[in-house]
């Protein structure tokens, strides 16, 4: 079983980690130039590195303490992306409850999955992102906000309707919400002198796939 810890990763150092999407595509070239690309991921996988956010030695304890306490790769845990952390975006944008589309009422359906949608302008391939981590919920139908009647798991992204939502019922949501990663390392080799010359070795996280 996929071990994940309830536990976020110390928000003042996500604060300055680098880090985001990233996909697998095989590309096969052919001899006459053309070439086939095949996509062999159906959703993104994160990478960060929090070196970018430790500014002080209190960080560094911060994230040697957080780390000993996920065994280095063993225990997953949440992370927050703060350029991409909310129904809207960057989490200084905040959200409301018709962000996102989750779904339809059909009158029978009554659990939805926390999605987020990526497209631009007439964008011809849409990419629609489950969110299985959120910290904070609001639900909208039919453009009405909604605050009664439901509920939403906050370790699945999973919203649950008391009664079904009536046939073509236009279910929204607003959320922030943590990406579920764990480290990519299991040796944290700090030396407090180099620390303190401006040198901190790369401390890298992994987007997991639930």
């Amino acid at each position: 079983m996929l071990a994940i810890d309830e536990v976020v990763f110390p928000t003042q150092v996500s604060y300055g980690s680098k880090g985001g999407p990233g996909w697998k595509t095989e590309i096969v070239e052919l001899a006459t130039g053309y070439e086939r690309r095949n996509g062999l991921w159906s959703n993104q996988r994160a990478k960060y590195d929090a070196k970018y956010g430790v500014r002080n030695a209190t960080d560094l304890w911060n994230v040697r303490a957080f780390f000993n306490a996920r065994r280095g790769r063993l225990r997953g845990f949440r992370y927050l992306d703060w350029l991409d952390g909310t129904s809207r975006g960057p989490v200084s944008k905040g959200w409301g409850s018709t962000d996102q589309a989750i779904g339809t009422g059909d009158g029978t359906t009554t659990t939805f999955q926390l999605v987020r949608t990526y497209q631009t302008t007439s964008d011809p391939a849409p990419y629609t992102r489950p969110i299985t981590k959120p910290i904070v919920v609001t639900i909208a139908v039919n453009g009405t906000t909604a605050t009664t009647g439901w509920s939403a798991n906050l370790t699945t992204g999973i919203v649950t309707f008391t009664t079904a939502p009536a046939a073509a019922a236009a279910i929204t949501a607003g959320y922030v919400f943590h990406v579920p990663v764990r480290f990519d390392i299991d040796d944290l080799d700090v030396s407090f002198d180099h620390f303190n010359a401006g040198e901190v070795p790369s401390i890298p996280m992994v987007e997991l796939k639930l």
